[in-house]
């Protein structure tokens, strides 16, 4: 037994070393890269603007629907579908941000789950409009937000005429009042509380798991995961599990601006990565890093293929009908958007330190 332990014991301190140095939280890497400055380029740069500008078009939004609702009229009906798309496509800037403000807090869920849920449940909203009962701060986030407004002014495949003729209910004329204003309630309670949090945002320059830093990037991928899964992967059949297409399940697809949102939001991560000004960004801090360089070349090289994709494409383009008739291009944007994973998400965690607190199931 003696002889036993003398040796397991030097190997049991051998194994009890190793695991001391294999803990879950990644290193601060070596750099001399002004976080705070990056911090503060965000905020003043993207994340305040962002949110007062989307802040700015629900306003805008919730206004026409007070001025439709009380004399519903085709021109009226248009000026919502307009005010609308703008609303949406300046919520693509902001959807990322999703921390601080806009995180879950309680029981209320985030700002981006409040807001955007999607596909929306076609028979909740519809037994509101025929004369059921909504409460927008209940569970039920996929009867509200901004793509429920948009199954209201839109419709479901019906004409203009239709849906204006739909509008003589009182009903749907309140239930649209009441989705519009607590978009612009929300966003706008998240824009001002920016103004204040903010300084608590660049203080907190670590890279733990607490910290801006990481809530930062962790929803920057997130977003970006959320593009290539949700907006492309499940309508297009191509997750876990399915066996055909779905279109169905596309973002906005009663507008049949799934396509134009999908642009707007990967423009808007790319922007995010490489800031409004380069030297201040989440591609400067890579930069700065050992391997970084190589990582931001291979990055470059990527998002350049992806954005041609995009751009060679009409970006009004009826998502869904290519879907059944010539889903080939749209499954290249999201064969490239796979490629890319490795980049944003496992290469680029690693080189900086930050660890991955989200799940997106892609297992990578």
């Amino acid at each position: 037994m003696k002889r036993l332990m003398r040796f397991y014991l030097p190997l049991l301190l051998i194994l009890a070393l190793g695991q001391g140095c294999n803990k879950d939280d990644k290193k601060d890497p070596d750099t001399s890269f002004n976080r705070v400055v990056m911090l503060e380029h965000y905020r003043d740069a993207l994340i305040k603007p962002a949110y007062s500008a989307a802040a700015a078009e629900a306003a805008a939004l919730s206004q026409a629907s007070i001025e439709f609702t009380a004399n519903p009229s085709a021109e009226g009906l248009n000026n919502m579908k307009t005010k609308w798309t703008a609303t949406i496509l300046a919520w693509q800037k902001a959807c990322m941000f999703n921390f601080g403000p806009a995180a879950e807090q309680g029981v209320k869920k985030s700002l981006q789950e409040e807001l955007s849920t999607f596909p929306v449940n076609l028979s909740k909203v519809d037994q509101i409009l025929a004369g059921g009962t909504y409460n927008v701060n209940d569970f039920n986030r996929d009867a509200r937000g901004l793509l429920t407004i948009e199954y209201v002014i839109f419709g479901n495949n019906q004409s203009s005429e239709e849906v204006l003729q739909a509008f003589e209910s009182s009903i749907r004329k309140d239930f649209l009042n009441a989705l519009c204003a607590d978009v612009a309630s929300r966003l706008l309670a998240v824009s001002n509380q920016w103004q204040s949090y903010g300084t608590e945002f660049v203080n907190n320059s670590g890279t733990d798991a607490g910290s801006s830093v990481s809530a930062l990037y962790n929803q920057f991928v997130g977003s970006f995961e959320a593009i290539k899964n949700f907006k492309f992967g499940l309508p297009l059949g191509l997750r876990p599990g399915q066996i055909a297409a779905e279109p169905a399940l596309l973002e906005a697809r009663f507008s049949k601006i799934s396509f134009r949102l999908a642009k707007a939001h990967f423009d808007a991560i790319a922007e995010v990565y490489r800031g409004k000004d380069e030297s201040k960004a989440l591609k400067a801090y890579v930069n700065s890093v050992t391997g970084g360089k190589e990582l931001v070349n291979t990055t470059e090289a990527q998002l350049a293929l992806i954005e041609n994709l995009f751009d060679n494409q009409n970006v009004n383009l009826d998502m869904e009908e290519m879907i059944l008739t010539n889903p080939q291009p749209l499954i290249d944007i999201h064969t490239e958007l796979q490629k890319h994973t490795k980049n944003f998400k496992s290469d680029m965690s690693s080189l900086l330190g930050i660890a991955i607190t989200f799940s997106s199931g892609d297992g990578d």
